[in-house]
C-alpha cells in the first residue's frame, strides 16, 4: 500500500494530478478474489466458461476492478473514510490470460471540481488495460481537512 497522508483541501488544485499506479492480475489474485468476495462466477475462472459465453478469455471481477481504481484516491488521502462518494461505468472488461504476466490495471487521476462549500473535491479516474479504458465515468468525491 502506498500512502501520501491526507491532503489539505487548501494545498490542491484543479487538474492536480495524483500518484498513478498499476495493479497485477494473475488467476491466483481472482481465486483469490472470489475466495474473500463470495463471487464464484466461472467467467472469472474457467476459460471454457468465459469463451462459451462469448468473452475472449477469463475475466477479472468488476468489483476488483472498481477497488483497484479506488486504491489510487484512498492511497492518496490516506483515509480511505475521507471518501464519500464513488462511482464507475463498466466499459470493457479486464482479460487475465492464464500466463506468468496476467494482466494489468493502471489507473491515473485528477482533481476536477473543488466544492468550497463541502470542502470536498471531484476526482476523476482513468483506469486502462491492454491499452483499452476499462472504467468510465470513474468518479470519487473526497472530504479534506
Amino acid at each position: 500500500m502506498v500512502s501520501y497522508g491526507t491532503p489539505s483541501y487548501d494545498a490542491v488544485a484543479v487538474g492536480d494530478e495524483l500518484p498513478a499506479q498499476s495493479f497485477p492480475v494473475t488467476r491466483d489474485t481472482l481465486v483469490r478474489y472470489a475466495g474473500a468476495s463470495g463471487d464464484f462466477n466461472p467467467i472469472h475462472w474457467s476459460e471454457r466458461f468465459a469463451t462459451s459465453v462469448g468473452l475472449p478469455d477469463v475475466i477479472a471481477h468488476g468489483m476488483f476492478t472498481m477497488a483497484a481504481a479506488a486504491r489510487v484516491v484512498t492511497d492518496w488521502t490516506g483515509d480511505p473514510g475521507a471518501l464519500v462518494d464513488y462511482g464507475v461505468r463498466f466499459t470493457k472488461p479486464v482479460v487475465v490470460p492464464d500466463d506468468d504476466e496476467g494482466a494489468l490495471i493502471e489507473v491515473s487521476a485528477k482533481i476536477a471540481v473543488k466544492d468550497d462549500e463541502a470542502r470536498t473535491v471531484r476526482v476523476d479516474l482513468t483506469a486502462m488495460s491492454a491499452g483499452q479504458k476499462v472504467l468510465g465515468m470513474a468518479r470519487a468525491v473526497v472530504r479534506l481537512p
